[in-house]
């Protein structure tokens, strides 16, 4: 039987006609080679605890910078708006209260406003003199606002020795109801001028200075937030990539399947790097709420508080002073621009005290859906919006507020027909006064500006309550990572020995 040759497998051969050489991998750098097993080891174990290392120093320095933006928004700065706020509105109704003194006189027929006035007068008199004090002690270190501390103090002296002055003449007088004397309105103009133009702006600038350091410190917080939050993940990810680096040497050079130490160590900086980077976050959004939803909601309700307030005391100028008449009645409506600016959709902006209040009437109710423009510092807050406790708390301001506007619109109509008496009743001691108007519109304005203030309080809370422990829980987790890594590779160094 035939037999036949099979060929064997071909043999590649270069062009030369030898056989091809063996084929290698990937050759090492030569340092690598010199280290030896032994010498890799060790090197793969200090990368590891040197990354250790990195992730404690980025979570540290990241829980840190986290901790002053918190301090410094939520005990600082930010607590210093709030109380430079109250001294800008406890000024603002020390005069206004004392106009209302000034156009009652002497005259007891129409109840107890001259008191309540009086007492509304020493009670705002007490709360700027604490807002001070306070102001004061949180300027302690800033020269600039040191000085301009002293220079309201200064000015509330003055103030309040030419009113002193003023009510003494009045009190002498003993006049009805209405426009006092020529030397009393002289001394008020005075006293007036003093707190429109010099101590309401400068206490106003305390508040600027402290909310420009707290957007400031927002700013550079939110930067360096947004920084740690990266530096912590690549942190992280360098460790866990090391440490699997360092499980597929031991398990190749040393015949071992699974590290138990190592393989902890791994799952602990992935739990750590994630949690860490989720505080991370939550702390950037806290904070981000505590000063958009918080402090500049606070900051606008209090400041036009503040200017409705000085609003009503114009009421009182405009029926003590008919000479200035014309200008109390345009302050009166910047003012309440101010607060609440209404651009219509036919762009026609009311140019007179009456068509912006007939706009506001007309506006308010449909607030939410107004076909114009809402602007203003309460025009703000329709745009910002909130929860349904704030909503239903600023549909109760804004409907007050026209309210306000409408009182003041028929106490002027009564003003003009000649009955004196009878404005002064309809604007002050009146059951439907403005006054008493006011007095829900205030409230309206004080209960959606506690609301923003417990969204701030709240925060600041919960952001102190996430970073408590943090700093020890980062200490002793990298300390345990550490331990686990030199765990896990002893053995294998202990085998050189």
């Amino acid at each position: 039987m035939a037999t036949t040759d099979r060929p064997g497998p071909a043999r590649a051969e270069h062009p030369a006609g030898d056989p091809a050489p063996p084929r290698r991998g990937r050759a090492r750098p030569r340092w690598l080679r010199r280290l030896g097993t032994r010498g890799r080891l060790r090197l793969l174990t200090v990368l590891c605890l040197s990354l250790v290392a990195a992730l404690f120093a980025a979570t540290y320095v990241a829980l840190e910078r986290a901790r002053d933006g918190l301090d410094v928004i939520g005990e600082g700065e930010g607590r210093k708006v709030v109380e430079t706020a109250n001294l800008y509105f406890a000024l603002s109704d020390m005069d206004a209260q004392m106009a209302n003194v000034l156009l009652l006189g002497g005259d007891h027929d129409l109840g107890t406003g001259r008191d309540a006035a009086l007492e509304r007068y020493d009670e705002r008199r007490a709360t700027a003199n604490r807002a001070l004090l306070h102001a004061a002690q949180l300027a302690e270190g800033d020269r600039v606002e040191e000085e301009t501390v002293w220079a309201v103090m200064d000015g509330m002296n003055r103030y309040e020795r030419l009113v002193a002055e003023a009510r003494l003449l009045n009190d002498a007088d003993d006049d009805p109801a209405g426009p006092p004397s020529d030397e009393v309105i002289a001394l008020y103009r005075k006293a007036a001028e003093l707190m429109r133009r010099d101590l309401l702006p400068k206490a106003y600038n305390l508040t600027l200075e402290s909310g420009a350091t707290v957007r400031s410190t927002y700013e550079a917080n939110s930067a360096a937030a947004t920084a740690g939050i990266g530096l912590v993940a690549a942190a992280a990810a360098a460790l866990l990539a090391a440490l699997v680096v360092l499980q597929v040497f031991l398990r190749r050079r040393f015949r071992r399947r699974y590290n138990a130490w190592l393989g902890l160590a791994t799952a602990g900086v992935l739990v750590m790097g994630l949690a860490s980077v989720a505080m991370l976050q939550r702390q950037s959004v806290l904070l981000r709420t505590a000063k958009e939803e918080g402090l500049e909601s606070v900051l606008a309700l209090s400041r036009a508080r503040a200017i409705s307030t000085g609003m009503n005391a114009d009421q009182s100028r405009w029926l003590m002073d008919p000479d200035n008449a014309a200008t109390y009645e345009q302050n009166f409506l910047e003012d309440a621009q101010t607060v609440v600016f209404l651009v219509p959709e036919d762009g026609d902006i009311p140019g007179n005290l009456h068509g912006y209040t007939t706009e506001v009437t007309a506006a308010v109710p449909r607030h939410d859906d107004y076909p114009g423009r809402m602007l203003g510092l309460l025009g703000e807050e329709v745009a910002t919006g909130g929860g349904e406790g704030e909503t239903r708390a600023l549909r109760r301001t804004l409907r007050t507020y026209a309210a306000f506007l409408r009182a003041d619109e028929r106490m002027r109509a009564i003003a003009r027909e000649g009955d004196t008496a009878a404005a002064v009743d309809a604007h002050i001691t009146g059951p439907d006064s403005v006054e008493a108007v006011f007095a829900d519109y205030e409230e309206a304005l004080i209960d959606l500006t506690r609301l923003h203030m417990s969204t701030f309080d709240t925060s600041v809370a919960t952001a102190r309550d996430d970073l408590a422990g943090w700093n020890h829980a980062v200490v002793a987790a990298c300390g345990a990572f550490a331990l686990l890594i030199a765990l896990g590779v002893r053995p294998r160094l202990a085998e050189y020995r």
